[in-house]
């Protein structure tokens, strides 16, 4: 990577939600006087069930939706005054569904749109291409129409079309729904490399492992605003699986075997696999 490309991740804003309603045009409230604030660089996992606002907060990030009442800011700017082309250079939403996303008749031409769109071209441009090929596991595949991959590879597609557009936001709506073990790693080293760069990554997730082992805060929303928020090891303790049930979630497995090994609520696997050798009966 370019000195020059290398700078521009490094710009990212804080961001703050100041008592953001958004109400749908069926009546549907969405979101419900919700305050948050995101520091440049974090990395945070969005959890809830369906219908908790996860989707509709990130939405207001790139000007998809508008608050209905309350702001939010950028280095404390409203996004309400920003035009939707100068959000796209600083925010990049990979969409729950990447079918809504996949426009191009080319891996090659689908990373490249969005960067095109931002000005770039030439050896940057290709340059960009490769390294967000490179990140998702698609290498030798840019010929290949988006349509005949499965769904898992689009999803990592449509991933790698944000990543090469290097804004200093990352957003990733459920990026691991339909990804097996390699996948989610993937999407894994995505999260870290990006947060190693300086960007800011939210991810809207009902993978709550994901969540506890990939992010430094986990945001719990409930019916449109935030129930819980803090880093996993506090989220995810014993003491708040009340309030997570009630937001219809479940602890990752990892943490109720870490409760009740006394290992605590992050446990890596190697701790879990020690403490189970540990109270294992000898064998003769």
């Amino acid at each position: 990577m370019s000195a020059a490309t290398a700078a521009r991740t490094t710009a990212a804003p804080t961001i703050e939600f100041e008592g953001v309603s958004f109400a749908y045009p069926d009546g549907t409230q969405a979101l419900d006087g919700l305050d948050l604030r995101i520091e440049p660089g974090e990395t945070v996992a969005i959890v809830g069930q369906n219908g908790s606002g996860k989707s509709t907060l990130v939405k207001h990030l790139n000007g998809l939706l508008r608050p209905t009442a309350g702001r939010v800011l950028m280095d404390g700017e409203d996004v309400r005054a920003v035009h939707v082309a100068r959000l796209a250079a600083r925010v990049g939403l990979a969409f729950q569904n990447p079918d809504r996303q996949l426009c191009a008749g080319s891996v090659k031409a689908e990373i490249e749109f969005g960067p095109r769109n931002l000005g770039i071209r030439g050896a940057e441009l290709d340059e960009r291409v490769k390294a967000a090929l490179d990140a998702v596991g698609l290498a030798g595949e840019v010929d290949t129409n988006p349509y005949d991959m499965g769904y898992s590879r689009r999803k990592l597609l449509a991933i790698a079309s944000v990543l090469a557009m290097l804004t200093p936001i990352l957003i990733l709506d459920e990026p691991t729904t339909g990804q097996d073990a390699r996948g989610v790693a993937r999407v894994g080293s995505v999260v870290a490399a990006a947060a190693a760069a300086g960007r800011t990554v939210i991810a809207v997730s009902h993978d709550m492992r994901f969540a506890a082992e990939c992010f430094g805060r986990v945001v719990v929303m409930r019916d449109g605003s935030v129930a819980l928020d803090g880093a996993p090891a506090e989220v995810f303790a014993e003491p708040h699986w009340p309030e997570l049930r009630a937001a219809n979630l479940e602890p990752p497995l990892p943490a109720v075997a870490g409760a009740r090994l006394g290992l605590g609520s992050t446990p890596t696997d190697a701790t879990l696999v020690a403490a189970l050798v540990e109270l294992a009966p000898e064998r003769g």
